[in-house]
């Protein structure tokens, strides 16, 4: 195997994607922190390279049958995806968390204040994506299907191609910032620790909040560094 160390996060979840579990483990943020190597992210966090690099080396294995082939996928295949499992998943995810998390920062507040600062960032994110893939489904996705059929018959223009190349950049700009606003409420929660004490909403609402982060990795990867790639691959050629 080429040396792991010196490969981008983004490249090494891209070949396989049951490295995600031993990135996830050890916060490396393989979607909108991607480019960075294996090295440099390890170095950044106080990481041991040599202890991330085997765990990664013995989970990494050849393609399974339920590993789905996203690079061979077509960009209409991958919207398709994306909007069945992520897009759908966040709509329907975000206000059973609100509700949930409001219940906790109402009756635990005063002895958990973070829990006040976690809903008002969620909050921010529920506003967020719902008007980031309002812009997705409405503009950008549609632009790029008729990209791909343009570049498969042949009439790719300079009008396609730029009629993305500014969407695609406020898409990624928005993942920085939810991406960066959900590592918030990981940091306030102890990276999701369940207090002692605490009741039933508290354990489900901090579950939650760790699918979803999860979820929004896997979802912005998908996105990042296989859908919107392969769009300005069609735009160079």
């Amino acid at each position: 195997m080429e040396n792991i160390s010196t490969q981008t996060l983004a490249s090494i979840v891209t070949k396989s994607s049951s490295s995600v579990p031993v990135l996830e483990k050890y916060s490396l943020d393989f979607c909108c922190n991607g480019k960075r190597t294996l090295e440099e992210a390890c170095k950044e966090k106080g990481l041991s390279l040599s202890t991330v690099s085997a765990e990664l080396v013995k989970q990494m294995q050849p393609r399974t049958a339920n590993q789905l082939p996203f690079e061979e996928m077509t960009a209409e295949q991958m919207i398709s995806y994306i909007l069945i499992h992520h897009h759908f998943y966040v709509k329907q995810s975000m206000p059973q968390i609100i509700f949930h998390v409001e219940k906790v920062a109402s009756k635990h507040g005063e002895r958990f204040p973070y829990m006040v600062e976690v809903l008002q960032l969620f909050r921010e994110i529920q506003e967020e994506m719902t008007n980031h893939m309002q812009k997705e489904e409405v503009i950008l996705f549609p632009r790029i299907k008729q990209l791909e059929a343009l570049f498969l018959e042949g009439q790719l223009n300079d009008t396609a191609r730029n009629s993305i190349s500014a969407p695609i950049s406020v898409m990624m700009a928005e993942h920085d910032h939810a991406g960066n606003i959900l590592y918030k409420i990981r940091e306030l929660t102890n990276n999701y620790t369940i207090p002692i004490g605490a009741c039933t909403t508290f354990k489900v609402s901090l579950a939650e909040l760790k699918e979803f982060e999860e979820d929004l990795h896997k979802h912005v990867h998908l996105e990042n560094n296989h859908l919107f790639v392969k769009a300005m691959n069609m735009m160079e050629n």
